[in-house]
């Protein structure tokens, strides 16, 4: 087995870390990893981004009110926690009053990060995250992870989330406009790109 990174947990040899520029976005982002998830070394996004976003962090479990760190940041008075998922009840970034909600405190969003039916069962099974206030995006947006199959033309992946995510929080003055996010998407086209090239020498085309 080859040596593999610490930070990234990928084989040293296409280790992608010297590639990402973490960014201070002022916003928390907090990845809901299914564990399934979490094994995946080739294809997982979500580890990427909460390596290229200083102050994220990712938790992994299949349901989270009993996780003690979740039930922490949901209720800790220094947050406005946000759940970033589709629905009607969802607010869009560009129409959300984002500064008199929050009445100083930090934002915080929660992504969970799993296939789509574990997202779904993920959120069944956590009543605690059900309340929160769900953020959606406000304009369409098309994934660009051509190695993987997705349910939905919708559907992005978890970098892809982040990424547009935090474009529509500059735009509503939450997150500071002159911040560059394109690193983001950027370690996110490497990794596609390195995988196709692995497709192409697997099947000699």
């Amino acid at each position: 087995m080859s040596e593999r990174c610490l930070k990234c947990f990928r084989p040293k040899g296409n280790c992608y870390c010297r590639d990402i520029s973490p960014i201070d976005t002022g916003v928390k982002f907090v990845f809901l990893m299914h564990p399934h998830e979490a094994k995946k070394q080739r294809t997982g996004t979500g580890r990427l981004a909460s390596l290229s976003l200083k102050n994220s962090e990712i938790i992994v479990d299949k349901s989270f009110d009993n996780n003690l760190r979740t039930q922490e940041l949901i209720f800790n008075s220094s947050f406005y926690s946000m759940l970033l998922y589709p629905g009607e009840d969802a607010h869009r970034a560009e129409s959300f009053n984002f500064k008199e909600v929050m009445d100083g405190r930090t934002l915080l969003i929660f992504l969970i990060d799993g296939t789509w039916r574990e997202a779904r069962r993920m959120m069944y099974l956590s009543s605690s995250l059900q309340i929160l206030p769900k953020l959606s995006f406000s304009s369409e947006y098309r994934s660009k992870f051509s190695i993987k199959t997705q349910p939905k033309d919708y559907c992005l992946s978890t970098i892809e989330s982040s990424y547009y995510l935090f474009k529509e929080l500059q735009k509503a003055e939450v997150c500071d406009s002159s911040l560059i996010s394109e690193g983001l998407i950027e370690v996110f086209e490497k990794m596609v790109n390195f995988q196709i090239e692995c497709k192409v020498k697997r099947i000699g085309v």
